[in-house]
């Protein structure tokens, strides 16, 4: 895909946190998934230290999309500071992807796609690991989330292989989502104050949408892999409670009733079926022996380790 293809898919918004190992992970997945020219957002809300600001520095000096960075000199919140950044976005559509995700081949454009399907979509989750109602191969609560697989190629073609329908979630979930603009802001946008945590905020976000008569999806087509799932912060569990007294109920029906099971299992005997056909490749490849293949990161050198520079509050145009 050229890089003007890439230029005109939805912005992607990283909200940046104190992890340097899976922001390596994350950036190396982003630049190997991710059309040349796709507009990537790294915005940093006083989080990173010096290792990690300068991991964030080589990257957007060497990655082939079109790539800005801002970082606040005073934190202000994770919701606040999501919904800040979405606010500078205006009604643009954004794909927000948490920073200890692993992005596979062809997840924004699948994505994009859903979203262009159907106009009654407001939000649209891929399938992840650690996504809870989003979950493969099983619904997965925090404590028990599938661990991230080896073959994430493999069930990314899986995934891009099966018919799609764009079937109901009952809220969006943190591992990435893809919000459409002009919703977002007939909704009110984030609520930046009523809630700590991204999770928590998206959570009431995709059910002040759902009672405006849009819907949050699922991309069946797409596979987005974390280490955890998103979880939230004290008091966060209780405000929802009170603002949505039937949300916790209607989750816990969902996670039960596992209306996904059948979607997921077609998942599943695709990508085995993938796998097979990859071992009998091997059977009559010369070249069987080379060994498997590296993993890229952007791990940082030892010439990069040096303090983070002061950074403006600004957001980037």
């Amino acid at each position: 895909m050229s890089r003007s293809s890439g230029a005109r898919l939805p912005l992607v918004l990283v909200p940046v946190r104190a992890d340097d190992a899976a922001l390596d992970r994350c950036l190396a997945a982003l630049e190997r998934s991710t059309p040349p020219g796709t507009r990537v957002w790294l915005a940093d809300d006083a989080q990173v230290g010096p290792r990690a600001h300068a991991l964030i520095e080589h990257w957007c000096a060497h990655t082939r999309l079109q790539a800005d960075y801002t970082r606040r000199s005073v934190g202000v919140g994770e919701t606040a500071h999501v919904a800040e950044a979405l606010a500078a976005c205006g009604n643009a559509d954004v794909a927000v992807l948490a920073s200890d995700a692993v992005p596979t081949p062809g997840w924004l454009e699948r994505m994009a796609a859903a979203l262009a399907d159907d106009r009654a979509i407001a939000t649209i989750t891929p399938w992840c690991n650690a996504g809870e109602t989003a979950s493969w191969p099983r619904v997965a609560r925090a404590a028990r989330a599938a661990p991230i697989p080896h073959d994430l190629d493999r069930i990314a073609a899986a995934a891009a292989s099966l018919p799609t329908s764009a079937p109901e979630l009952p809220a969006a979930v943190g591992h990435a989502v893809l919000l459409r603009g002009v919703a977002r802001q007939r909704a009110g946008g984030v609520d930046a104050t009523g809630f700590r945590s991204w999770q928590a905020a998206l959570t009431d976000l995709s059910l002040r949408l759902s009672g405006l008569g849009w819907r949050n999806a699922l991309c069946e087509s797409a596979f987005v892999a974390r280490l955890h799932e998103g979880t939230m912060v004290d008091g966060d569990v209780e405000a929802l409670a009170v603002r949505w007294p039937d949300w916790h109920a209607r989750l816990a029906n969902f996670l039960m009733r596992d209306p996904l099971h059948a979607r997921r299992e077609r998942l599943s005997q695709r990508s085995a079926e993938l796998a097979h056909a990859d071992r009998q490749h091997d059977l009559f490849d010369d070249d069987g022996d080379a060994g498997p293949a590296a993993t890229v990161t952007f791990g940082v050198q030892p010439a990069f380790h040096r303090a983070a520079s002061a950074a403006p509050d600004a957001l980037p145009a």
